[in-house]
């Protein structure tokens, strides 16, 4: 009986414990660990960060649904892993020993790369994220004691140097915006700054997509927005933050700085402790390095999917930024290393690969949002597009009620999410793509 361990229980972490148990059946074991006992869905965190949606509507315990799926769920915080003992060490001292790991852990916030960034700063008017629920919470209560001044200070959105996940902080933004006139409140905000490491508004790590850049200056600008790109901030203080800023060339030309009584500013990544402490896991950063069956070269029993897997990004950009990995993208990761770890049991030679890198996001605006297509995610693409509309709002609502359903029923990938994907020419796997297609990625 072959033991597979998981680690991670999130977007990544649960689809494979699910598409694991399924693929094994029930004569071997099926052990999740993670450092929350509740999962959680992201992608609603902006929502949170205004009021729109409580906790309860997008959390969920973990441990009633994987045990009707004949899956150990273990809630702790992995504090060592060794992999020539193929043991994981917890907080709580006991030690869980694997055949097979799967690293889906996401990744640790990058607070420290910016000296009194991030919400336990200490700092009384301090950034915040909205990475986490109790992040948003936080940056949710912040936001109304800005709203409860007769004359506040400016806000700041963005994203620091070294991000990589830039959708949410125009997400986010255009949210609080329209939160904003919900409430009667935008004549109050007098200055209103998305300050962004991006070379440019619409980039999103991503070299744009399609008219991402026009679509995203002109509805920034319509609410009268000040946008500051290839900045490179550097400190925050109490209310205050600093920023270099860089020409397209690569020069610092400008240092200055930015007072604000809210700001939500997404970091960079890194990789989690326990997993970048490794040695030859990971790169500098911590990140997982995969070959194209998403196992490690160092030791082929250990895979990993996700946003903690290193990948470079896309260009190089005056100010550091990294690539997106998007919700497709490591469903399909988590697809092709399970049916990888199969095989081996089965005494065979992994050999599926994810499909070509496509990134496929939703963002909600308001009462509008926007939604882009990349495929694959390195030009170039196939598939280029950025699209604006009143239907990727109610899209983004139904998503979240899918993807918090499936999870509780412990379905990866229903047969209709499977058809409607294909129909669009992509698939989770690259030898379920046509032909033609495999060659792009």
């Amino acid at each position: 009986m072959a033991h597979v361990v998981i680690l991670g229980a999130g977007t990544g972490g649960m689809p494979a414990a699910y598409e694991m148990r399924e693929l094994l059946g029930h004569q071997h074991q099926v052990t999740l660990i993670s450092e929350n006992p509740y999962f959680q869905f992201v992608p609603s965190n902006p929502w949170v960060g205004v009021g729109w949606r409580e906790r309860s509507q997008i959390v969920f315990e973990i441990e009633p649904h994987t045990r009707r799926k004949d899956i150990e769920f273990i809630a702790q915080r992995a504090e060592k892993i060794e992999p020539e003992k193929n043991t994981v060490t917890l907080a709580n001292g006991n030690t869980v020993t694997y055949d097979y790991l799967i690293i889906t852990t996401g990744p640790a916030l990058a607070f420290d790369a910016v000296p009194g960034s991030g919400p336990h700063s200490g700092h009384k008017h301090g950034t915040h994220s909205i990475c986490t629920v109790d992040h948003a919470e936080k940056a949710y209560e912040s936001y109304l004691h800005l709203l409860d001044s007769d004359n506040p200070d400016p806000i700041i959105i963005g994203a620091m140097p070294g991000a990589s996940c830039f959708g949410p902080a125009y997400e986010y933004a255009m949210i609080v915006l329209a939160d904003l006139e919900k409430r009667g409140a935008r004549k109050k905000i007098k200055e209103f700054h998305f300050i962004t490491s991006e070379p440019y508004i619409g980039h999103l790590g991503l070299g744009g997509v399609g008219d991402s850049q026009e679509i995203l200056t002109r509805g920034l600008t319509s609410m009268g927005v000040q946008m500051h790109t290839n900045m490179n901030t550097t400190k925050v203080d109490d209310g205050k933050m600093l920023c270099e800023h860089f020409t397209e060339k690569g020069d610092k030309d400008a240092v200055g700085s930015h007072n604000f009584g809210f700001s939500m500013m997404l970091p960079a990544f890194k990789g989690v402790d326990a997993v970048a402490k490794v040695p030859d896991l990971c790169n500098p950063k911590g990140f997982v390095i995969v070959d194209k069956h998403q196992r490690s070269p160092k030791y082929p029993n250990i895979y990993s999917a996700g946003v903690c897997i290193a990948i470079p990004p896309v260009e190089a950009t005056p100010v550091p930024t990294g690539a997106p990995k998007t919700g497709y993208m490591i469903e399909s990761m988590v697809t092709a290393l399970v049916h990888n770890i199969q095989s081996e049991i089965e005494g065979k030679s992994p050999d599926a690969e994810m499909g070509t890198w496509n990134a496929i996001c939703l963002a909600d605006m308001g009462t509008s949002g926007a939604a882009f297509v990349a495929l694959p995610q390195f030009k170039p693409r196939r598939v280029d597009w950025f699209g604006e509309g009143p239907w990727v709002h109610w899209s983004k609502i139904a998503f979240e009620k899918y993807f918090i359903a499936k999870m509780k029923a412990g379905v990866s990938e229903p047969f209709y999410e499977k058809l409607v994907f294909q129909m669009m020419g992509i698939s989770r796997l690259k030898s379920n793509e046509p032909a033609h297609l495999q060659k792009v990625g």
